[in-house]
């Protein structure tokens, strides 16, 4: 199993650790992040350095945050933990100027985007997520990583109990073969796009350190990778507060109905957001966290599948 190593910090404002990285995990079955009995968030992932599991805690008394690490990048998302639980993530020059932005940021002053610098690892499930339901894109990663990940390292109970598991390497995705990838209920679409991402994964893990428009500009080079994906990556993988996730099903009616009581469009939603540059990502939250909550209609999609249907043979979309 090899020897923990631990690391005490302590962040210089009322950190919310377990709330930032809510921010990474991918539903509530992600086989990547769980939390234990005692509120622990356990995290496996795969480091520079190799797979490793981190396990945090915070003192709800004065903040104080323990990580303690298992697995060849221990040291590695020990030295970067701050960085996960938003220590990058500066809100300085926030100006509110709507008031269901200033009462998001009255309820969460606080609020801070976690970057995991870590690109495949929020590129993989964000693809899964393009153009289906949440419920069918988080089964898929799910099986996903319990099929073809591997098991966390730590301490063999509690990983086993948890069923921990690190993400598929990019080049175990990269030899799925197409009917696995059908049987996972991922669309050829999305399988094309990230067996793509995964040959090339050594460059895009380079892009952690070009510059958030840089970045969105070589992601979005390859194909089936567009504005939304880019956002959704730029969020967790850099913690970039300017990231909004246009195209998005939900989005832009969630921020019409903050800022102005009914539906909008992606074109609106930008205008209403473009004065928050560079940080039109924490306005957009703060205020879906501050203002009008959209009325639920109808009835949820249902889950496509790619198993023929009892005594068609057809395959329903």
């Amino acid at each position: 199993m090899g020897e923990a190593l631990t690391r005490e910090w302590r962040p210089d404002w009322p950190c919310a650790a377990t709330a930032v990285l809510a921010q990474q995990r991918r539903g509530a079955g992600d086989p990547t992040q769980r939390t234990d009995l005692r509120g622990r968030v356990w995290r496996a992932t795969r480091t520079p350095d190799g797979p490793a599991t981190l396990r945090v805690e915070q003192d709800a008394g004065d903040g104080l945050v323990v990580g303690t690490a298992w697995g060849p990048g221990a040291a590695w998302v020990l030295e970067t933990m701050p960085s996960l639980l938003g220590a990058d993530d500066d809100p300085t020059g926030f100006e509110p100027r709507h008031p269901a932005v200033a009462e998001g940021w009255r309820l969460r002053p606080h609020w801070r985007l976690g970057a995991s610098r870590r690109v495949m690892e929020a590129l993989i499930p964000s693809i899964l997520e393009q153009k289906v339901t949440g419920k069918q894109a988080f089964g898929a990663f799910r099986q996903l990583v319990l099929h073809h990940g591997d098991p966390a390292p730590g301490p063999a109970d509690v990983v086993g109990e948890l069923r921990l598991h690190v993400q598929p390497a990019p080049a175990t995705l990269a030899m799925v073969p197409s009917w696995e990838w059908l049987r996972l209920g991922v669309e050829p679409f999305q399988s094309r796009a990230l067996v793509t991402a995964c040959r090339v994964a050594d460059s895009l893990e380079r892009l952690v350190d070009v510059g958030t428009d840089e970045f969105d500009r070589r992601l979005r080079s390859l194909p089936g990778l567009g504005v939304w994906t880019s956002a959704e990556v730029r969020q967790r993988a850099l913690g970039d507060p300017d990231a909004v996730s246009f195209g998005d099903y939900h989005l832009a009616n969630h921020v019409g109905w903050a800022l102005f009581g009914h539906d909008i469009t992606d074109e609106e939603m930008a205008e209403a957001l473009e004065p928050y540059r560079p940080q039109r990502g924490r306005a957009a939250a703060l205020a879906c966290a501050g203002g009008r909550t959209r009325p639920r209609r109808g009835p949820r999609m249902s889950v496509p599948t790619h198993l023929p249907t009892r005594g068609t043979g057809r395959r329903t979309r």
